[in-house]
């Protein structure tokens, strides 16, 4: 017996030298309006900062809060970091409502005295179609979003709570970047145009075969339409995050990052994700909103989202490809000409567009 508590005690020692956390995942059944039933949990570190950031992760489809908190770095990054982490789940396969979403991200700023300047989301899959739509009905909410594998705002409408698009998801729903922006902007229809809006980081891998690659494009058609950016980027940066990455900047507050070869089962770059929020150094910063706290009475919503996308574009016919579809690019294999009057123009190497 005694050798037994001399084990134990030596653990016990280890483990205070070793800093183990006694934060973990917990849920909070209480945090205000929640017409779609969305549930919602929470991390908060050990040593949490006095006005701590917020980071809402959101989970995939089918997921959980749970599988997200133990299959992303957000966790961890709050303890280095000292800011929450809020995982809502979803009460169906598709993501939580932006309603309940909002009310989260209100209750704890009001509980834990945060920073609502630096409110941040992001999502995988389902999650980022979410994100998205979150950045589109939101803007005064979020200071910045990073959208992992997803598709644009609207894209994914189909009338139902958990029903599959396949025209979005197969990268069929191509429209112009005005239509594109204008279905973003009309999530939100009545906020001023020189309003704060979150800046936009959207990852997508070139060999996805859930949520096609044309959805990375149409998704960065829509940021920089919203911000009023040319799709042909500003700087691009090749051989990122071990080489597969390339990074397209559009202006300060888009970012499109392809990655060749790449699934839909994408890793999370969650180092990027804290310079891309601000949380450490890094050449962006964050806007600030000014949004007084108040709980959210917005129409709930979630990834198949209530806002319809632009009808969507007509399949080529035998003369070409029709006006706006894509007729380049790597591993594209449609139509590589355009119906007249239109002409096949260059975007980046993996997409071409008649225009």
């Amino acid at each position: 017996m005694g050798l037994f508590k001399t084990v134990i005690s030596a653990i016990a020692g280890l483990s205070a030298l070793a800093g183990v956390n006694a934060a973990s995942l917990q849920q909070v059944s209480s945090f205000g309006s929640n017409p779609s039933g969305a549930r919602m949990y929470i991390y908060v570190p050990d040593k949490v900062a006095s006005n701590p950031a917020i980071v809402v992760a959101i989970h995939y489809c089918t997921g959980t809060a749970s599988a997200y908190y133990n299959g992303t770095p957000y966790a961890r990054l709050a303890d280095q970091h000292g800011f929450i982490v809020i995982y809502p789940e979803s009460p169906t396969t598709a993501a939580a409502g932006t309603n309940a979403i909002a009310n989260m991200v209100t209750y704890t700023l009001g509980q834990y005295n945060g920073d609502k300047s630096r409110v941040f989301v992001t999502g995988t899959s389902s999650g980022a179609m979410m994100t998205n739509v979150l950045a589109g009905t939101y803007p005064d909410m979020f200071a910045a979003a990073s959208v992992y594998a997803g598709v644009p705002a609207g894209c994914f409408y189909t009338g139902t709570v958990a029903g599959w698009n396949n025209t979005c998801s197969s990268g069929q729903s191509i429209h112009t970047q005005a239509e594109w922006a204008s279905t973003a902007l009309a999530m939100y229809a009545g906020y001023p145009a020189s309003s704060p809006r979150p800046k936009m980081q959207i990852y997508h891998g070139d060999a996805d075969t859930v949520l096609y690659p044309q959805n990375w494009q149409e998704t960065v058609k829509q940021w920089t339409g919203v911000f009023g950016y040319s799709t042909n980027a500003v700087t691009t940066e090749t051989g990122l995050f071990g080489g597969a990455w390339t990074r397209y900047t559009y202006g300060p507050k888009v970012q499109g990052i392809l990655g060749a070869g790449v699934s839909h089962n994408l890793p999370i770059q969650g180092d990027e994700d804290m310079k891309w929020f601000g949380i450490v150094g890094g050449s962006t910063t964050t806007s600030t909103s000014s949004t007084t706290l108040v709980t959210s009475t917005k129409t709930t919503s979630t990834s198949t989202t209530t806002s319809k996308p632009p009808a969507t574009t007509t399949t080529a016919a035998a003369g070409g490809q029709t006006r706006w579809g894509q007729c380049a690019g790597i591993g594209w294999t449609g139509p590589t000409s355009c119906q007249s009057p239109y002409t096949c123009t260059y975007f980046n190497d993996w997409y071409s567009q008649c225009l």
